[in-house]
């Protein structure tokens, strides 16, 4: 019983200490809202302090920004104003200005008008004196034809043949002088010129000919290179292209061709054969193709002594060979490599006289007639081939015109081209350096003499001393003195403009004239 007493006892201590807990909670609870409430209640006063706070300071930010406002329209404002004043200002000073200058050009017009007015009375005072003047004229021309029995258009003619024979006279006797003089100057510088350059560069050589004799030891050797039935022979000339002339001359064979180099080849292997004695086809094959290496090899070592002779350098290897190979090409006789040399001495010279570039002078020379090495494997002029040739291989322009110009087919572009030209006429003219045919000579002599012959007054005309001279007999009734200086000009002209000749020729007119009598 007891023991349920205590039980009940401590349920009810229990239960107490619930209840009381539960108690002390609710009181805790309800002095923490009451807390609550009173924290809110202040932060909704603070927040309304905060607002009403912004307002105020949005307000005097307003009131500040319009006063802003307010200033800066009164500034806006004064400066417009002023701005007005000033462009009114600047208007009426240009309206002063614009009176002003139509007040000047009033009074102008004015006085252009008076001047107009005063021109126009000038104007008809003029044509009445004009008119007094040319009915006077016409009274003086009537008196004069009356006077001298001619007519006003036979008077007119009269002078202007009068004046005329005036001109004609006074232009022939300042022609001659003036050609006189220029002569005179120019025939003594170039005569120093050319005596100099000639005395600075010596030749020796003269006209090559077109064929190559071969001594033979003996008479025997004929046989033997003619061969059974001719077969060597034929040979010989198939592989070479060369005649091989054998005749009744004693222990010589005759090699004729025009080509040189096969002329050269054929000379080279026929004397080996000579030599080694052993003559049939095969070996004549194997003597030819030796002797063609050896006359490219020559070529070759033609082209450098040229170079090094004339002090050309840096010239293109095939232009050093092609230079070669006119060792063995001929003009009119004259050997062409000897000839270029000979002409780029010459140039050298005539360049240092006439203080040009003596390098380039030599170098043009020595390229002028290249084209010459292949003219007779290429169609064209070896004026054309040449220029070709140095256009190919980089050449520089004053040489190209200087390679084009020196048969005067093109007009010269530099001092170097006209050099170049007359060493070449003087390395042609030369005595001794070139053989003319036949042919050539007669036709050149016609040629000129149809040429002077062409003109109008002429009654003959003969070419003398080789075609170095050329005398005109004209008809003395058609052609006065002074017409003689302008004709003997004008047949020089045509015959630079229409012949090729070295050298120069010289044009004499002559005018007799004879009066014939018969006493009886």
């Amino acid at each position: 019983m007891a023991a349920y007493i205590a039980i009940g006892a401590l349920i009810g201590l229990l239960v107490g200490g619930v209840i009381a807990w539960i108690l002390s909670a609710k009181v805790a609870v309800k002095k923490k809202i009451q807390a609550d409430e009173t924290t809110i209640g202040t932060a909704e006063s603070r927040a309304k302090e905060i607002i009403d706070e912004a307002n105020k300071a949005a307000e005097a930010s307003k009131r500040e920004a319009l006063v802003e406002v307010k200033e800066e329209s009164i500034r806006a404002r004064k400066e417009l104003d002023r701005e007005t004043k000033e462009r009114k200002a600047e208007v009426q000073h240009y309206e002063q200005r614009v009176l002003k200058k139509e007040e000047t050009l009033d009074r102008k017009i004015e006085q252009n008008e008076k001047k107009e007015a005063r021109i126009a009375a000038k104007e008809l005072e003029l044509d009445r004196i004009r008119e007094e003047i040319e009915a006077t004229h016409e009274k003086q021309v009537q008196e004069l034809e009356k006077i001298s029995g001619l007519t006003s258009e036979q008077a007119k003619e009269y002078l202007i043949k009068t004046v005329e024979d005036d001109v004609k006279h006074e232009t022939a006797v300042l022609i001659k002088d003036l050609e006189q003089k220029a002569k005179e100057e120019a025939d003594k510088k170039a005569r120093e010129l050319i005596i100099n350059a000639i005395q600075k560069t010596a030749a020796d050589h003269v006209a090559e000919a077109t064929i190559t004799v071969v001594q033979l030891p003996s008479d025997e050797m004929k046989g033997r290179i003619i061969g059974r039935e001719g077969r060597n022979i034929r040979t010989l000339e198939t592989m070479t292209g060369v005649d091989l002339i054998i005749d009744d001359t004693p222990e010589a064979v005759v090699l004729s061709a025009f080509d040189p180099v096969r002329r050269e080849i054929a000379r080279i292997a026929l004397e080996r054969l000579i030599v080694d004695g052993r003559i049939h086809p095969a070996r004549i094959e194997e003597m030819v193709e030796k002797a063609q290496k050896e006359v490219e090899q020559t070529i070759r070592e033609a082209g450098e002594s040229a170079l090094i002779e004339t002090g050309v350098h840096n010239l293109h290897p095939e232009l050093v060979r092609l230079l070669g190979k006119m060792k063995f090409r001929t003009s009119y006789g004259q050997n062409a490599l000897k000839h270029s040399i000979e002409v780029s001495l010459l140039s050298g010279h005539l360049a240092g006289e006439l203080g040009l570039d003596v390098r380039l002078a030599k170098r043009a020379g020595l390229l002028h007639d290249i084209g010459k090495s292949i003219d007779q494997e290429m169609e064209g002029t070896h004026v054309q081939i040449g220029v070709d040739l140095c256009r190919k291989y980089k050449e520089s322009n004053i040489v190209i015109n200087a390679v084009e110009a020196h048969h005067g087919d093109v007009e010269f572009q530099s001092l170097i081209a006209c050099v170049v030209q007359a060493a070449d006429t003087i390395s042609a003219a030369r005595p001794g350096a070139r053989r003319e045919t036949l042919e050539t000579y007669t036709s050149r002599l016609k040629q000129l003499e149809d040429i002077t012959n062409g003109f109008k007054g002429v009654e003959k005309a003969y070419a003398i001393q080789a075609g170095r001279e050329v005398r005109v007999m004209v008809v003395p009734e058609q052609v006065n003195d002074d017409e003689m200086v302008l004709m003997a000009r004008d047949i020089s002209k045509k015959i630079e403009e229409e012949l090729e000749y070295p050298g120069q020729i010289k044009v004499n007119v002559i005018r007799e004239s004879r009066v014939t009598d018969y006493a009886k």
